[in-house]
């Protein structure tokens, strides 16, 4: 199945004498892929970009199935398609009994290498929404896995594909437009404080047990399951939501030869249900309890330090006293030659504002480099483009691992609230078991009902 999808362009513009353009034959080949969407949001949720993602699949594949622990989000899903979709709780028994071609996966974030590693196995490629890991350990299992199986992986980090914006920002930096030592300044909001809150009944037609999956069992309250990326058992607060997402940009533009960081140090806040000196570790292990309040960074200040000298300054917010720097989302870069900021309202700086059509060429072909030989623009397109020529995403598991090893690294170095040496071509923390032990957790055995 895989040689003829994948060989499916090459054969066509050899061996047909029809004038079809390349886009066509694309577009009529993936329509005949199986698609299933595993957790698709609803009425009853916070969260939608399951839904949001599913939907734009299916302009470019066929939708067989959705998968979701909420019957009624799964009905409010079906019904767009007509009713006509098979639908199921448990995604083992999705893949088992459907098969499918390609996977999208907007669940909670906890579940989401668990059931990719699951999709990939069962021969399906797969686009997942951001942030893939919960763990650094996570990153290793699922990029593994990737490796072994072949199969295309997406991330749903779209600003890999903001040319006008993100995209021109890293290559003016690549590109020497900034100096040769520039730094990054990152603001990406903290997390909310709030509970604690009541524990309830859970709705009918919800499996909490499946929502909980590997994560420590608790009592259903809807704000753990609305807001659960403020809770440290299911996400990682703001360093892992916006984090995933300007983190990732920062990174791609300062130290695109770099395994990640090697020193990570600063300083933030916890809600105040977190006690000082708390012991994360057994915390995350199911091994202690905090009440059901948010518990993720409401504010912090981390530096990451890279090989090449080069500094990311990650924030809740950040200002500088008398340079006319204050902004709570967005990055700006600056070195010797100027500063540029962007975000995904603008980008502006004078470096920017002073490119001429002569330097705006030159940027696009860097860009085309960065995005592998690709113009970037659609999301989505770019997954099924490479399901098509079997190519490399934009946001492929191994940039994306690097992206949220540097996220986790800042969690860590908040929950211990020291300074840490990393190694980034072993991916352990040097001499410094502690912080080692952070790098994983146990998972829960639970038997959801089939």
């Amino acid at each position: 199945m895989e040689s003829s999808r994948r060989g499916f362009l090459k054969a066509t513009a050899a061996g047909s004498a029809l004038v079809v353009s390349t886009d066509a034959i694309a577009q009529d080949e993936s329509k005949k892929l199986r698609l299933a969407s595993i957790g698709v949001g609803g009425s009853r949720g916070r969260y939608s970009r399951g839904g949001s993602i599913a939907r734009d699949a299916a302009k470019h594949a066929n939708m067989v199935a959705v998968c979701d622990v909420d019957d009624v989000h799964a009905a409010e899903f079906n019904k767009a398609f007509g009713g006509k979709l098979n639908t199921y709780r448990d995604y083992r028994v999705m893949l088992k009994e459907e098969k499918p071609d390609v996977v999208t996966i907007g669940t909670p974030d906890h579940w989401h290498v668990p059931i990719a590693i699951a999709a990939l196995r069962a021969g399906a490629d797969v686009y997942c929404e951001k942030p893939l890991t919960l763990t650094i350990d996570e990153g290793k299992q699922i990029r593994k896995v990737v490796e072994e199986t072949g199969r295309v992986f997406q991330v749903g980090t779209q600003q890999r594909s903001s040319k006008d914006k993100f995209l021109t920002a890293i290559a003016m930096v690549r590109s020497g437009r900034l100096g040769k030592n520039v730094n990054a300044y990152v603001a990406i909001g903290g997390a909310p404080a709030g509970g604690p809150f009541e524990n309830t009944e859970a709705p009918e037609n919800i499996d909490w047990n499946m929502w909980v999956g590997p994560a420590p069992m608790v009592d259903y309250s809807n704000e753990r399951r609305r807001m659960f990326r403020w809770y440290f058992q299911y996400s990682g607060g703001k360093m892992t939501d916006w984090g995933a997402h300007h983190i990732d940009i920062a990174q791609w533009a300062l130290a695109p030869g770099e395994d990640g960081p090697v020193k990570v140090s600063g300083e933030g806040e916890f809600p105040k249900v977190v006690p000082n000196d708390f012991n994360w570790g057994k915390f995350l292990n199911g091994e202690a309890s905090l009440p059901n309040a948010f518990n993720t960074a409401t504010r912090f200040n981390i530096d990451l330090t890279y090989g090449n000298g080069a500094v990311m300054s990650v924030n809740n917010h950040y200002k500088r006293e008398g340079d006319n720097v204050d902004f709570g989302n967005g990055i700006l870069f600056e070195g010797e030659k100027g500063r540029i900021f962007v975000n995904r309202g603008k980008i502006e700086g004078k470096p920017y504002q002073a490119l001429t059509d002569g330097d705006r060429a030159e940027l696009d072909e860097l860009i085309v480099k960065m995005c592998k030989g690709k113009r970037p623009g659609n999301h989505m397109q770019n997954f099924f483009d490479c399901i098509s020529d079997g190519g490399k995403p934009i946001s492929d598991v191994w940039s994306h691992h690097r992206t949220m090893t540097s996220c986790h690294l800042c969690n860590i170095a908040l929950m211990l609230g020291r300074e840490l040496r990393w190694d980034p071509k072993a991916e352990r923390f040097i001499d410094d078991d502690e912080a080692n032990a952070l790098m994983t957790r146990k998972s829960r055995d639970f038997d959801p009902k089939v």
